[in-house]
């Protein structure tokens, strides 16, 4: 069986997202999955994992090989909070269930790699606080926040994220060079998994701007 890279999306879809942002994401995320597809290494080894999160948090595609990976459909509420802690948690309990560890007899997955979408900041605070810390501790390859539009916070995801960019605007141009970006990140860590302990992050498109 080849080693996996399981690639872990976590997309906020609370009410302000409702609309072209939401829509916007759709066909970033396609777009994102079809250019993988273009990519041997990636089309080998990827696995991807979609989670969203408004008021509640929900495992919506399993880890699933890129070459079986079917788009659903991504519903946000009219209103209400976003609990990315919840998520969080989420994401662990799946990384426990579905990463392969090495042992001294096999080989196990590469090491995963995170993507964090959210267009505000998490609102059950004190439960993102705590598993924040646990999931930098769950040895990813690299975590990716992506703060989008005027309302995100940048500030609560360094806690969780080795790098953290923005978008200044939330349309389909914008969002499609943000998973554009993710696409290169990802064919990086195909092409260079095993030979560095640190992904070599692309350069940014314009419209994504690196805080950290």
């Amino acid at each position: 069986m080849s080693r996996r890279l399981p690639v872990y999306l976590l997309l906020d879809t609370s009410g302000s997202m409702r609309g072209e942002p939401i829509e916007a994401v759709k066909v970033g995320v396609q777009a994102l999955v079809a250019g993988l597809r273009q990519d041997p290494y990636a089309l080998e080894s990827v696995h991807l994992c979609l989670i969203t999160f408004d008021r509640v948090a929900k495992v919506i595609v399993p880890l699933t090989s890129l070459e079986d990976f079917q788009m659903p459909q991504l519903v946000c509420p009219d209103a209400g909070p976003t609990h990315l802690g919840e998520a969080l948690e989420s994401l662990c309990g799946c990384l426990d269930r579905d990463v392969i560890r090495s042992t001294p007899d096999q080989k196990g997955d590469w090491r995963p790699l995170l993507f964090i979408m959210t267009d505000g900041s998490p609102s059950d605070v004190m439960n993102y606080d705590e598993w924040a810390v646990k999931t930098r501790k769950k040895g990813f390859a690299t975590i990716i926040a992506c703060a989008a539009g005027a309302k995100a916070k940048e500030e609560p995801l360094r806690k969780v994220a080795d790098h953290v960019v923005t978008l200044d605007t939330m349309d389909s141009a914008t969002f499609g060079q943000f998973f554009k970006f993710v696409s290169d990140t990802v064919t990086a860590g195909a092409m260079s998994v095993g030979a560095t302990a640190e992904i070599p992050l692309p350069p940014p498109p314009e419209e994504v701007h690196v805080v950290v």
